[in-house]
Formats: structure tokens, sequence, C-alpha cells
């Protein structure tokens, strides 16, 4: 038996007008999901722990099977381990994006807006030259800067603490000053990486582009060197991580998985979706594993957008891109196999960052598609999405339990 896990980050969302009252996911055109409905088992999961802020850091451990009570450090730290960052016991680690903020001239650093979290989303290459220039001018022997990818990239804090700090995609068209770190270190860092970029050359030719230029680094996400067990040894099983996001990666890393990088996998709405299906195709038919998590950003960063338009797109092209291929890939193999698809949270077009509202999940069974069928469980929710998942009954209260039901004693 085969597993695998799509995971459409974000992809959950709330009724809205313009839709009819639909969500983004019930509006969209997913003809393989709602075939893949009829025979399955869908309905919801709690992936956030009360207490605990949404984030897909948070949520992605539990859709994993880990506790983000007992395993959660911080976000940063994660994205550090799939990057190679050598860290420390007593480092801290924080993500530094390169955001867009306002440049109005008669303004003060604090008094300027943020207007995009990701700068239009940059690419990695442009993001390294920006990059080089803060640390040209801010490295010392107590804070180093590492690229990541796109506009998410990493700061170490040598001998530093956990603080509190805000996601810039929590805040959109802002005024950042109350949302500035408490830690004036930190703070004259932002400020000063603000007047190193606002004029860089490349932000110059990005604007001659009408491309928003990334003209400062945004740190938060703060927290200490992670430890999570092992995934194969927890569940017998030998897993991958598909993903283009360095987060994604970093807990592969730590769980002791496998990850495979896909040509053109970029966590936009451009991604490669075909590659990402194919190679967990190969991974779980050709070369000996067990299981296989494939993560797609980008209905949650179409969400920070606010674009219902592109969410929508987004979740369409999972369906048709990913699901389809995906499904006749291991349906051609005979390898017998469970799948399970879900975001791990919502990112509401309406306040355009994360939610901890549950989430609707799929589960199907290869082996139990005339059963599923026969027993007309889902007869009055033949669609997948959050009102018809809802409507089942069945919730999974604990996110890091779900998992259970895919192995099902296996």
């Amino acid at each position: 038996m085969k597993y695998v896990i799509v995971l459409g980050d974000g992809m959950a969302d709330e009724p809205l007008a313009e839709l009819h009252g639909q969500t983004p996911l019930a509006y969209a055109k997913t003809e393989n999901l709602d075939a893949l409905s009829a025979v399955s088992e869908i309905g919801m999961v709690h992936t956030i722990p009360d207490g605990m802020k949404p984030g897909s850091d948070t949520a992605n451990l539990s859709v994993m099977g880990y506790d983000p009570r007992v395993y959660y450090s911080g976000r940063s730290p994660l994205e550090a381990l799939s990057i190679g960052v050598p860290m420390k016991e007593t480092d801290i680690a924080l993500r530094c994006n390169l955001v867009t903020l306002s440049e109005e001239e008669a303004l003060t650093f604090a008094e300027q807006t943020i207007l995009d979290h990701s700068a239009d989303e940059i690419g990695t290459e442009e993001a390294a030259v920006l990059l080089q220039a803060v640390q040209q001018e801010l490295e010392n022997e107590t804070w180093h800067f590492y690229v990541g990818t796109s506009y998410r990239h990493c700061l170490i804090w040598e001998q530093g603490q956990v603080v509190e700090l805000t996601q810039p995609h929590d805040i959109p068209g802002q005024v950042i000053g109350a949302h500035l770190p408490q830690d004036t270190t930190l703070r004259e860092m932002m400020q000063r990486s603000y007047e190193i970029l606002k004029h860089h050359p490349l932000n110059e030719e990005r604007r001659r582009r009408g491309l928003r230029p990334a003209n400062c680094c945004w740190f938060w996400g703060a927290g200490t060197k992670p430890l999570l067990s092992n995934f194969q040894e927890a569940h017998q099983k030998k897993g991958v991580m598909i993903s283009a996001v360095d987060l994604l990666k970093g807990i592969a890393v730590g769980a002791g998985m496998d990850t495979i990088c896909v040509e053109g996998a970029n966590g936009g709405l451009h991604t490669n979706y075909e590659g990402k299906a194919a190679a967990a195709v190969k991974a779980l038919t050709e070369d000996g594993y067990d299981f296989a998590y494939i993560h797609i950003e980008a209905p949650d960063e179409m969400g920070h957008q606010g674009s219902v338009e592109k969410k929508i797109q987004a979740i369409e092209n999972i369906d048709k891109r990913v699901i389809k291929p995906l499904k006749e890939g291991l349906d051609r193999s005979g390898e017998p196999y469970r799948l399970l698809v879900l975001p791990d949270h919502p990112t509401p077009i309406r306040v355009r960052t994360h939610t901890s509202d549950d989430v609707p999940y799929l589960l199907y069974d290869s082996t139990n598609v005339a059963g599923a069928a026969q027993s007309g469980a889902n007869e009055s929710h033949p669609h997948y999405n959050e009102k018809e998942a809802s409507a089942t009954g069945i919730r999974v209260e604990k996110g890091h339990e779900l998992i259970r039901k895919l192995f099902a004693n296996r």
C-alpha cells in the first residue's frame, strides 16, 4: 500500500458575496476532486491547536502527525534546516522577508505602509542580490543572513532570544509603526535595510519593469533549533517531501525524510504542478518510497494577495494538474494506495491572512472504491468543499491524529 497527501496551502476560505455565497473551493471547477469525493470519506479537521497562532508551520506539523504543542519551536528554525543553516542550541532563527513598503518621502520609516509581503513574489536570483547588499552592511559576529527561496530568507541571531514579532502577511495595507519589533536592534536593522534597498539599482530596474521593489527586510517567526522525531521510525513508512517552500522542506529534514526539488516549482501561481505529480508517482512506484507529501503553496499566496480569481485558478490547477495525473499514474501502476487531500489552514480573501477554522479533508482508498460507492455515504455530498465536508458530521478534533486515518492499521 502506498500513501499520498496533497496539501493545498490555504485552500479553505469563507463564503464570498461575489461568488454567490460560495467559497473559492466550492466555486472552482474541480471535477477530479468531486469524482473522488463520491467514493471517499470527507470531513473536517482542526489543524491548529487552540491558543496557537494559525500558520503553515503549526498546521503542516499537524498534518504530518506532529503535535505542534510538543514539537513546534518557531517557523524560521524549520526553514533554516532546509537551507542548511548550521544552527547551534543557543542560536535564534528569524524569517527575513523581502517586502514592499510605501516610499512616501514626507513620512518617517515607521509611518510607511506595507504594500506586499512578497515584493511581487520576487525570484530567488534577484532576492539574493538584494540580501547580499544588506548582508554587507549589517552582518557581524552576532547577526548572519542566509539566502532562502523567493522572498523568504533567514537571519540567525547568535546568543539571541525568542521575541514576539508580527507576521507581515497579517498586516497588508497597514502603517508599520505599531508592528515593528520592540527589540531596538531588530527595529534599527529593519530601518537600515529600507535605506539600503530603497534605491538599490536592482529595485530601480524592477520599477521600470512594472514590479514592486523589494525595499525592506521584515523579521518574524523567531525560534530555537527544532527537534522532530523520525517519521519513518514513528510510522514505518519511508517518506518524501515534494515542495518548493523551505518551511516544508525543513520539516522533512527534521523528520528524517528525503526531499525532491522539482524544476520550475516556485511556490507561486505558475508553478510546475505536473512536475510535482510526476515526481510523486515516480517516488512511489519506482524509487521505493511508501509515502509522498505534495505541498502546493499557490492558494495561500493568492489568499494573501486578496485575489479571488487567482485563488480559484490555483485550486483548479491543483485539481486538473496535480490530482488528475497523480491518480492516473498511480492507477496505471496497479499499486494500491490511499490519498488524503486537504488544506493546512484557511487563508480567507476577506482577511488576507491565516485563520484557525476547521478545514475539509478527503480520504480516498483505491482498494475500497466499490464499497464506498455502495455505502452511499456521500450521496448527499458529492463535492469536495467546506460546506459539504462539514455536513457529513465527521470531524477530527486533533489535527495530528488525522494521519492515523491515512495509515489505518496498515
